[in-house]
């Protein structure tokens, strides 16, 4: 009988190392998402890189995914530097991240998927915390407000409510011009708020919102139907 080389084995070892680590990582991503109807994972790295629980590159792809209720279309990212408790994880543990990764890619929110994520916690909260500060003045808030439906135009978000001390129904509009300022800022510029065709307030003046330090957007759009952002974020352990 021929003893199988010590490469084969080797082989057949790496081999059941990166099975047990993609597993390992939608299994992560599942717990991070609520649903998702296609999620592909890729492991880029060298022999050594994996038995020693470091990966220089792991491609994540997925679609139609639902974080905190909020709908998200298409997702296309790539982790890079990750390193991992491979050794807990090959004895079954959950995988930990042993060290910040930053993670760069694509995130793209169709205006339907957008709509259907009204009642998520994660979009209400955004929207009420820009509202409470942009337009202190008028006391909007989302808690006084029902939202029936959010626009996409040509860098144009427009959110469609009725409040809810309102008897007969009539809808207002918001519309907020949206610039990415830097990196780590997000300006809304030409402020409009709208009721029967009637226009309440008007600010030329740009709000400007900081997302921190842990992201950097080079690029975000609006178009009709659509909205696309394209950046890093850094993941903490």
């Amino acid at each position: 009988m021929i003893e199988p080389s010590f490469s084969n084995t080797n082989n057949r070892k790496i081999r059941v190392i990166t099975k047990v680590l993609t597993s390992a990582i939608k299994l992560w991503l599942r717990t991070q998402l609520t649903q998702v109807s296609h999620l592909e994972v890729q492991i880029e790295a060298s022999d050594r890189q994996l038995l020693s629980g470091r990966i220089p590159r792991v491609s994540i792809s997925a679609s139609h995914a639902v974080y905190q209720g909020l709908q998200i279309t298409q997702i296309e990212l790539q982790a890079e530097n990750i390193q991992l408790n491979v050794a807990s994880i090959l004895k079954g543990q959950p995988l930990q991240l042993l060290e910040i990764v930053p993670v760069v890619g694509k995130l793209i929110v169709e205006e339907q998927d957008l709509n259907n994520s009204l009642s998520s916690p994660l979009l209400l909260t955004a929207v009420n915390d820009l509202l409470v500060t942009l337009l202190a003045e008028y006391s909007l808030n989302s808690k006084a407000i029902t939202w029936r439906k959010i626009t996409l135009d040509n860098q144009v978000l427009i959110l469609h409510g009725i409040p809810i001390s309102e008897t007969d129904g009539a809808f207002f509009h918001i519309n907020l011009g949206l610039e990415l300022l830097n990196g780590q800022e997000l300006q809304f510029t030409q402020v409009q708020v709208k009721s029967h065709q009637e226009l309440i307030l008007e600010r030329n003046s740009p709000y400007i919102i900081n997302l921190g330090t842990d992201v950097d957007i080079q690029e975000i759009s609006l178009i009709p139907g659509q909205l696309s952002c394209y950046g890093r974020i850094n993941v903490n352990p």
